[in-house]
């Protein structure tokens, strides 16, 4: 008997001591892992956590059993939504340049959660989301644990497990006040999950602050009350395409191992627009997304108006707010968008923006292949406008149009063909082919970059294609970008900024814009003004007004 009690004593001394240390390495793990996930340098773990010795120290003063279960429940469940808060900021930061908002940011989640449904099956997605959920109450399980491990040792213990946290502590106040780091921007002394929730609590604060800015500014519009024989006179007679280029940021033309085949595309359109008698001022517009989402730069053009989440996009589109395409149609123009990416009709194309004809995949008669996203090709979009809106006797026409052919994953690509030869589309059935599949070119975030750049070179290729060969003196060109590409292109830490160029052969339509300062070229150089895009809208209608309007 003496023998085998003597056995388990043994056992004991060892596995009692590899069970603390593993508790203690998961508590460490568990409270640094937000500085891990948002450096991705595994030396983020080697720092010294305050919120790991604060956490024992709330459970030493609790009496009761209970209660300290309880409680080490909640903290691991507390650690546990930092290291996912820090996943989504990560995630949120990489593809669309934002931090996720816990307040407006859930619309976005559940549209990403989309993304991944649709690129990886229902059940392949709902499975992930399955091993998430699971994960994470593992881990809130075993983190608990291990807290409680940790007490129940230092209770037996209690004055190395004094010195102990005295050491941490000390170690702590000594590496924080000298300021030393492992990894840049990640103080050796850690506080990440204090730091995330005071982050947070800041931004709910700020966000309700500025939502409450936000929801006043709606109500004050004073062009929404401006006659219909004043609003956009110094357009009249004038057919106005607002053509959206899908991911032409400033990346595309400045600074990137890509931009001068851009560049190029441009200074040789600047050329062939001069030739055929047509002038352009260009500059930047900062954008409120970036990376996707494109619908939030469209929605904040036309509305004069920040919107920057899918919650405000949703507010705004379901209230009365005037447009741009409301001015234009209120001042005798006919309406049209035209959205190659949807297959059904736009939900806020009627209800919202009022436009009068609704263009998109199903109703274009296109007949030819997809190019990945790109469900039609720009040569083929700028065609059939031409065919069946501008080469016709028409009421001026205002459109908004978005040119899909530059949309991640920039691959295949399309090339032009003779515009007499586009017909139903069929002649661009053997281009995909020849192209490279997306998950042969993403291996490589160089040749990513460099498809990329050549989606623009296409895009801008086919609108200035377009003019020259359909001339039209009453043709007023907004040509603008949406958004940035996503981070594999753009880099880490990029702007929103986006070029916008207004194309026109009429002296009178670019010399209403002088004051503006915008650059004489397709391509802004660093020196071109940059505005908010929520500034375009009343900074367009004072321009064209009668009255000149002016912003209050």
């Amino acid at each position: 008997m003496s023998r085998r009690t003597t056995g388990r004593g043994r056992r004991g001394r060892v596995v009692d001591p590899a069970r603390t240390a593993v508790s203690a390495v998961v508590l460490g793990a568990a409270v640094l892992s937000p500085g891990l996930v948002a450096s991705g340098s595994p030396a983020a773990l080697l720092r010294v956590p305050l919120e790991a010795a604060a956490a024992l120290l709330v459970l030493a003063v609790l009496p009761w059993r209970p209660v300290r279960r309880v409680a080490a429940g909640v903290l691991a469940l507390l650690f546990v939504l930092t290291i996912l808060s820090a996943a989504l900021d990560r995630g949120f930061t990489s593809t669309v340049g934002i931090r996720f908002n816990p307040i407006t940011g859930w619309p976005e989640l559940r549209d990403g959660f989309g993304v991944l449904r649709d690129s990886t099956g229902s059940t392949a997605a709902f499975g992930i989301l399955i091993a998430l959920v699971l994960a994470s109450v593992a881990a809130t399980i075993v983190i608990g644990l291990s807290l409680l491990r940790l007490d129940g040792v230092g209770r037996r213990h209690r004055r190395q497990a004094a010195f102990g946290a005295g050491a941490v502590v000390a170690a702590w106040a000594v590496v924080g006040l000298v300021g030393a780091q492992v990894v840049p921007g990640q103080p050796i002394a850690a506080t990440d999950a204090i730091g995330t929730i005071v982050s947070r609590s800041d931004q709910a604060a700020g966000t309700a602050h500025s939502e409450a800015a936000f929801d006043g500014a709606q109500a004050k519009d004073p062009f929404s009350a401006v006659p219909s024989s004043d609003l956009l006179a110094g357009l009249t007679g004038k057919d106005v395409i607002v053509a959206f280029i899908e991911s032409y940021g400033q990346v595309a033309v400045q600074n990137s191992s890509f931009s001068p085949g851009v560049d190029r595309v441009l200074k040789q359109g600047d050329a062939q627009l001069a030739a055929d008698g047509y002038s352009e001022r260009s500059a930047f517009l900062t954008s409120p997304t970036f990376g996707g989402i494109s619908w939030l730069a469209h929605s904040t053009l036309q509305t004069g108006q920040w919107i920057d989440s899918q919650q405000r996009y949703d507010k705004v589109t379901s209230g009365s707010r005037f447009t741009l395409s409301d001015a234009f149609g209120k001042a005798g123009w006919r309406t049209l968008s035209d959205v190659p990416s949807d297959s059904k009709p736009w939900p806020v194309g009627k209800s919202f923006y009022h436009f009068g004809t609704e263009l998109n995949s199903e109703n274009v008669g296109y007949r030819g292949p997809r190019f990945s996203y790109a469900k039609i090709p720009d040569q083929y979009t700028w065609s059939y406008l031409q065919k069946t809106e501008l080469s016709k006797p028409h009421t001026p026409l205002m459109a908004e149009v978005d040119f899909v052919s530059s949309h991640t994953p920039w691959t295949p690509l399309p090339h032009l063909v003779p515009w007499p030869a586009i017909g139903d589309g069929s002649v661009f059935d053997p281009q995909p082919a020849e192209g490279l599949a997306p998950k042969t070119v993403w291996q490589d975030p160089h040749h990513v970059q460099q498809l990329y750049g050549q989606s623009i070179e296409y895009s801008m290729s086919s609108l200035f294609s377009f003019v020259h060969t359909f001339d039209d003196p009453n043709l007023v060109l907004v040509v603008l970008g949406d958004h940035q590409p996503a981070t594999e292109v753009s880099g880490e830490g990029a702007n929103h900024d986006v070029p916008i160029s207004i194309i026109s052969k009429d002296p009178g339509v670019l010399d209403r814009i002088s004051s503006w300062n915008w650059q004489p070229s397709m391509l802004p150089s660093p020196s071109a003004p940059v505005w908010r895009m929520d500034d375009f809208r009343d900074r367009f209608l004072t321009a064209y007004d009668r009255a000149r309007v002016r912003r209050p």
